[in-house]
């Protein structure tokens, strides 16, 4: 079968031939249906080397996956061939404290899982192929009918880690509140959606470009102001009576986004970073505001996925994306790298 693979660190991924895999005991395998391309991917192509993590190359790209029930294996139970389900990415051990709570992402013996791999995808092969091999059926989380298989996959990453930073703010999003989303790519035109979805807050959203900015008025956002503008901060405040938002939420992670998060966060507000841009950004007594709660996140628990798709199948949520064949995931990359898509691409074999 087709499949994209990182053959080796630093370079561009390759649509090379590889076998059908087999379900052993415990396993699924699935007919994919969508794969998601991630920002994360390029930072497995271009900035991961050996000896950076217990495992490498080849591999298949493609951590944000659905499809239907191709092949069980031994010991398989609630599952039936054709039924559709999206994979929960992150694949813990399954017996630690974090994985009895559905947070394999924080899992307390990643190295001794699956190669110790972070999930398909992230070290073992991942969704961009024609099958994939989940190793575990409690990874696998039913899609409601109403829901598309192929709108399922990017709402594995891209709508359940947004969905994941806005729900622990939600005590701070009461009715009057606001919260800042910067940057409304492919997770960011998402949290919009999950503030307007969950909350009655007031939601501004920054970025760069101007098409971005139209997805994120188009998705419920009731102010858009360019990151790139001088008085990007003061326009914030004023919106805000000068207090600054109860949330912001950083998809970006750059320095520059990082320093504008915290220049805008109100005090006691929340200050996510979701992002992985790289950046950085100095801490002090007097900055970001007082008792500013500040945090990373990454991704969310296997229960938050089967929310996500819910409100994605009530027509509350929907994902921005485009399709391309497993023939033209290179060219599906060039134009993430480039900037060039709007909300998410999706490899649909």
């Amino acid at each position: 079968m087709k499949a994209v693979q990182l053959v080796a660190w630093h370079s561009d991924p390759a649509l090379v031939e590889v076998d059908v895999p087999t379900a052993g005991p415990g396993q699924v395998v699935l007919k994919v249906a969508g794969a998601g391309l991630c920002h994360s991917d390029l930072h497995l192509l271009h900035d991961f080397a050996n000896g950076m993590f217990p495992w490498g190359p080849p591999f298949t790209l493609g951590h944000e996956n659905s499809g239907w029930v191709h092949q069980v294996g031994a010991g398989v139970e609630g599952l039936s061939i054709g039924q559709p389900v999206a994979v929960f990415g992150p694949w813990g051990c399954g017996h630690c404290a974090a994985c009895d709570r559905g947070q394999d992402t924080y899992c307390h013996a990643p190295t001794d899982s699956y190669g110790s791999a972070f999930g398909g995808g992230l070290g073992v092969d991942g969704g961009q192929a024609e099958f994939m091999l989940v190793p575990d059926a409690r990874f696998l989380v039913p899609i409601p009918d109403a829901l598309d298989p192929v709108a399922a996959a990017p709402l594995t990453d891209a709508g359940l880690t947004p969905y994941h930073a806005v729900k622990m703010s939600l005590p701070k999003l009461m009715p009057g509140s606001t919260a800042l989303c910067i940057g409304v790519g492919g997770l960011g035109h998402m949290g919009v959606q999950f503030i307007k979805a969950l909350s009655s807050a007031n939601i501004i959203a920054m970025d760069l470009k101007d098409e971005a900015l139209a997805l994120a008025t188009a998705c419920g956002a009731d102010l858009t102001i360019r990151g790139d503008a001088e008085d990007a901060v003061a326009q914030v405040k004023e919106a805000t009576g000068g207090r600054g938002a109860d949330v912001v939420i950083d998809f970006v992670g750059l320095d520059a986004t990082l320093a504008q998060a915290a220049a805008c966060a109100k005090v006691q507000g929340d200050m996510t970073i979701v992002g992985v841009g790289g950046g950085s950004f100095p801490m002090s007594l007097f900055s970001p505001p007082y008792e500013c709660n500040v945090r990373s996140i990454y991704w969310g628990t296997r229960s938050e996925l089967g929310e996500v798709l819910a409100l994605a199948a009530k027509g509350l949520i929907t994902p921005e994306y485009s399709t391309y064949s497993l023939d033209q995931a290179l060219d599906a990359y060039a134009a993430m790298e480039a900037g060039k898509l709007k909300g998410r691409a999706v490899i649909v074999p």
